[in-house]
């Protein structure tokens, strides 16, 4: 398989210094001339405004982007909004989420599905974008099971998704046993693996326990042993990603997404461990 579908996702900063460090990140990132940058929608809208800045302004300076979009935030006259804005901006690209509901809104707050947001962009503007959608292998956790986690990314695939991005996993397994399963359901549109690299332990398993994806117990007890020491901790870190990403590569895997935590080096290591500008 010719595998040609690398990507990297930013998050809109919450200050002006962050915002000069995130586009001296994209200037340097650039440069491995990724197939798209994505950037993130917070919950319930929250860097809706950032989102939509970060994208205007690397788009304008040619780089493919990604927009996070959800319904979160907004209703259906403000989403049809911003996806002419992004029409207009040259914007052939979109991420599709059901998107967080904020915390502290109560359980009266209703969350449209993302297959919900698929269904109106298709509606209102055909075929001109290419729309991702994201999907669990090891499964959302508020999923009641696997088949019916499995059963709604279905019905995005069904809905007009051209493609989706994974949750991060450390488990290669775990991704193949889902790339099967959903080709067994039905389910024909590239899965590609989103790779979340490792910097800091404690930010990891804070995050991971937050959003269901699991640190298989020999990573995590082996990153615990690194204590205060952040270099080995990044160098450990670098080489069990690396191997991941090669044994999802050969095993067909239809590209790769990285987490980039708005950092270059974590990013370009992998990006030359794995020669991605090659292939």
């Amino acid at each position: 398989m010719t595998v040609s579908n690398f990507s990297i996702e930013f998050y809109p900063p919450h200050t002006a210094a962050g915002e000069a460090r995130l586009d001296a990140v994209h200037a340097e990132l650039s440069q491995l001339d990724p197939d798209f940058f994505s950037v993130t929608y917070g919950a319930g809208g929250s860097t809706r405004h950032g989102t939509r800045q970060l994208v205007m302004k690397y788009q304008a300076q040619g780089s493919e982007i990604a927009p996070h979009l959800s319904f979160s935030g907004l209703n259906e006259d403000g989403v049809l909004e911003l996806l002419h804005s992004y029409l207009n901006a040259g914007i052939s690209r979109l991420v599709a989420l059901r998107g967080d509901i904020p915390s502290g809104s109560g359980t009266s707050v209703h969350s449209r599905y993302a297959s919900e947001l698929v269904e109106f962009i298709r509606h209102k503007t055909g075929d001109a974008f290419h729309i991702e959608v994201a999907c669990y292998p090891e499964i959302h956790p508020e999923a009641r099971s696997y088949a019916a986690d499995v059963n709604y990314f279905k019905d995005k695939v069904e809905a007009g998704a051209n493609s989706a991005i994974t949750q991060y996993f450390y488990n290669a397994d775990a991704y193949f046993h889902f790339r099967d399963y959903c080709a067994k359901q039905g389910i024909g549109i590239p899965i590609v693996p989103g790779i979340m690299p490792i910097t800091n332990y404690q930010n990891l398993a804070r995050f991971s326990i937050k959003c269901g994806a699991e640190i298989p117990q020999w990573l995590g007890r082996k990153l615990e042993t690194f204590g205060e020491d952040t270099a080995g901790l990044r160098t450990y870190g670098l080489e069990v990603v690396s191997e991941l990403c090669e044994r999802l590569l050969v095993g067909g895997a239809p590209g790769l997404h990285f987490y980039s935590m708005n950092l270059a080096g974590c990013v370009k290591a992998l990006w030359d461990n794995l020669s991605l500008s090659d292939r």
